[in-house]
């Protein structure tokens, strides 16, 4: 009788976790006669680990990489430039916690994008949020919005995960109205959210990369007033044949 009142109790409340694994912990509870707060602690862990392996699920579906790579599986040795203990202090999320930015310059093919897609996933693994976007993708953004007229809608979405990664910039050259819109983005995520961005161009090519070097010096600097610069200087992954 307790235990269909527990289980119903469990079904209210939507604690689908503990009500699954209820008879396995009853049953080691008994056999080991541990006390009612042990069991009553390791019910509610139970669910509490759950409930945030399910969230880390969604979130990394919503933040739409490209692909899931850990921090931990690139090969600093073929890319010493790319500051393993920068990275690591990266990897402790005080960068998130404080709102700074994160960017890796370098050629194609470096592993640019497998560091910004890795420090996002540790971080989504400690229950923050992240979004990815290309530079192209987000140009595209830009100009369907701006069509549609939500073009303010959007970049307010654009606020709210705890890092906006925007990959590749540099590759697309944007129009004055473009580079407008990119820069209110960086503007709104200031001291307030996290990019973690890669380029293919040095800082001092910005100026051809957002067609004004006003435009381009004013994103430089917000993006760098709080933020750690990566240059990575090595040999291409896919060339040498290691991705």
């Amino acid at each position: 009788m307790v235990t269909h009142h527990l289980k119903e109790a469990f079904d209210r409340l939507n604690l689908t976790h503990m009500a699954a694994v209820y008879d396995h912990h009853a049953e080691e509870a008994s056999k080991d006669s541990i006390s009612y707060l042990e069991f009553l602690d390791k019910l509610l862990w139970a669910e509490i680990d759950a409930k945030r392996e399910r969230t880390t699920t969604t979130n990394l579906k919503l933040a739409k990489f490209p692909y899931i790579k850990a921090i931990d599986s690139f090969d600093f040795d073929f890319q010493p430039s790319a500051n393993q203990r920068k990275v690591n202090e990266l990897k402790t999320l005080a960068f998130v916690e404080r709102s700074e930015n994160v960017v890796f310059l370098g050629p194609p093919g470096v592993g640019k994008t497998h560091l910004a897609v890795g420090l996002a996933v540790c971080a989504i693994k400690s229950g923050y949020t992240a979004y990815f976007l290309s530079a192209h993708e987000l140009i595209s953004m830009i100009q369907e919005n701006i069509v549609s007229g939500r073009i303010h809608r959007k970049l307010k979405t654009l606020n709210k995960p705890n890092i906006l990664i925007i990959d590749e910039v540099g590759y697309a050259a944007m129009d004055d109205e473009v580079a407008h819109y990119f820069f209110q983005i960086v503007s709104n995520r200031y001291e307030k959210g996290s990019i973690i961005l890669t380029s293919n161009k040095s800082y001092g090519s910005w100026g051809d990369v957002f067609g004004n070097n006003v435009v381009a010096t004013a994103i430089l600097d917000r993006l760098l007033h709080h933020s750690t610069t990566i240059n990575i200087k090595g040999d291409s992954y896919r060339i040498s044949g290691k991705q």
